[in-house]
């Protein structure tokens, strides 16, 4: 499995014991307490069900009140579905399916087969994609196949649905080795982020427990060890702070289950503690040497981290369809947890400034966020925004001065449009992200966004980043424009991604040259359609890719030279099997 080991001090096999504990009281209470009725979660990244849900609330056919900005959802709760994949009861019929069935005596229990997913993935010349859950950075062919089952009963419930990877994992051209005089400086970032191009030189296969959890629910409130995905903050296509781009981390979880009403308007919540792993691959090119020095600096040997997290949300009761939220995490080595303030990240703040050396503080990488999200279901149109620090150090007036300074932020929108036809809609979306910097003293001391001076593997888990899957110091601006009924959605996307701005800067300062930066410019066909009990989601991309990896050699006689320009195609499909 994926989780043998986590954290210094033997912490890793008493949370395993506690897991057993907790799976057997399980078992007990099966037997002796009363039914109530919860749901099953909508992964995040469900083929079809994940951004149709988005789309009903705009069209008014779900609650206003469900914020969208804590994910995984759970429709069951937050929207009266009878169960939460079937999210118009359209597929289960417990009296007659010969999947499903009540359970106990008085059928107050229930046991679900949970959908049968299907992921595809190819890349034709070199690794593409983000928000992808357990996928790894491949060439070729990789899949993803899941299934399992639901039970609850009184107040417990477990999901189980694990994921099993399966990729091809064959080789690429990398970080080129003719890129000798910048390989030291791309090395200042590789030395502080777990980030591999490349998952080993062989096929990549493994097994983890993807969208499982068990929990303990009360009301509206549920807590409970989990695997799945998570998704924090308003934005569609990236998230600053916590996304699907990894496959998901073992955490234990407090959350609401749906916005719980207050006489000033709803809230919701969660906390989370959790493991990261490490990916146990290393960057490309990790033997060379310049002058007889080694470019690669060894990290900690056990790479595996604590994280904790608490997201906030509030809707006020005199501005319907407005949502205010603020997010923040800790993440640092198992073996430095010492104090309240390492487990629980709003006990952390620790102000001051950079150059002030404080061990505390600067042994945790620190991120947190505000966003707000507002939406109206007549109008059928939401915009929304995040705003995130990197570390949690900085005094007010050092923030009202320099509001910029270590910034990252997203801004998008999404309208759907009636056509004539009842029922058709024609959507249009944009996204931008920003975590590349803009003050130079930023940049130079490589206060770059997921990466960190202490911890060495930076925000990641398996190698991948948790937030905004570019990586560090990316900038993505994106735009959608599809026709839509119902569950079926046919579009054309287009997106531009600037890599690691940042490091181009760090590089290429000196020179100001700016035919160096590594940009994507990639179209994409999409399609969601449902035939029955099946979901399917596919999408086509081009990726035209402008000066690879920074890579462009200089001609004396000619200025406006095509760098090292590449091609790749993708092709992503998605199938989910309702069992009836």
């Amino acid at each position: 499995m994926v989780y043998s080991k986590y954290c210094g001090g033997g912490f890793g096999s008493e949370l395993m014991k506690s897991a057993k504990f907790i799976l057997t009281l399980a078992v007990f209470w099966t037997f002796c307490v009363q039914h109530q009725v919860f749901g099953q979660t909508v992964p995040v990244g469900m083929p079809l069900l994940d951004d149709y849900l988005r789309r009903a609330q705009l069209l008014g056919k779900v609650d206003s009140l469900s914020s969208f900005m804590i994910r995984p959802l759970y429709p069951t709760e937050a929207f009266g579905v009878a169960n939460g994949f079937d999210v118009d009861s359209s597929v289960v019929d417990m009296d007659l399916s010969p999947f499903h069935r009540k359970l106990g005596k008085e059928g107050k229990g229930k046991f679900l087969l949970m959908p049968a997913v299907y992921k595809l993935q190819f890349n034709s010349e070199y690794a593409f994609g983000v928000n992808d859950g357990a996928f790894i950075p491949n060439r070729g062919f990789q899949n993803i196949i899941s299934a399992g089952a639901y039970v609850e009963y009184g107040n417990w419930s477990l999901q189980l649905q694990p994921e099993l990877l399966m990729a091809q994992n064959k080789d690429y051209i990398g970080f080129p080795i003719e890129h000798q005089a910048t390989i030291l400086f791309y090395y200042e970032y590789m030395n502080r982020i777990d980030m591999p191009e490349q998952f080993g030189t062989g096929a990549y296969n493994k097994l983890f427990l993807g969208q499982s959890s068990l929990r303990y629910n009360f009301e509206d409130v549920s807590v409970g060890i989990s695997t799945e995905n998570l998704w924090w903050g308003p934005g569609r296509r990236n998230s600053l702070i916590l996304g699907n781009n990894a496959p998901g981390f073992l955490h234990f979880t407090a959350n609401t289950r749906k916005p719980i009403s207050t006489p000033v308007g709803s809230v919701e919540g969660q906390f989370i503690a959790g493991f990261l792993k490490e990916s146990g691959f290393l960057p490309p090119l990790p033997d060379y040497s310049i002058q007889e020095n080694p470019v690669y600096l060894p990290k900690p040997e056990n790479g595996n981290r604590y994280l904790s997290g608490l997201i906030l949300t509030y809707q006020p009761k005199w501005v319907p369809g407005l949502f205010l939220g603020y997010s923040t995490v800790n993440n640092l080595y198992g073996t430095d947890v010492q104090t309240l303030g390492d487990l629980v990240p709003i006990f952390n703040g620790q102000k001051g400034m950079y150059s002030v050396e404080n061990p505390t503080r600067d042994k945790r990488q620190q991120f947190s966020s505000g966003f707000f999200r507002w939406l109206s279901s007549s109008g059928h149109f939401e915009f929304y925004g995040e705003y995130g620090t990197r570390g949690n150090q900085r005094r007010v007036n050092d923030f009202l001065i320099t509001p910029e300074s270590g910034r990252a932020f997203t801004f998008g929108f999404s309208h759907l449009m009636q056509l004539k036809k009842p029922g058709h809609y024609f959507q249009i979306s944009s996204e931008m992200t920003q975590t590349g910097q803009t003050i130079r003293d930023d940049i130079r001391s490589l206060r770059t966004w997921y990466i960190h001076d202490h911890v060495k593997h930076g925000y990641t888990h398996n190698g991948q980043v948790l937030g905004v899957g570019n990586g560090p110091g990316s900038n993505v601006i994106f735009a959608e424009f599809a026709w839509v009924n119902g569950m079926n959605r046919l579009g054309f996307q287009i997106e531009r991604i600037v890599y690691n701005n940042d490091f181009y800067y760090y590089r290429y300062e000196a020179s100001k040259d700016f035919r160096n930066k590594y940009v994507d410019i990639v179209p994409s066909l999409v399609g969601d359609w449902r035939f029955g009990n099946l979901l399917l989601s596919a999408r086509m991309q081009y990726v035209s890719t402008l000066n690879y990896k920074w890579f462009l050699e200089n001609q004396p006689d000619q200025y406006f030279v095509p760098g090292f320009d590449r091609k790749n195609f993708v092709g992503q499909v998605g199938l989910a099997y309702l069992f009836r």
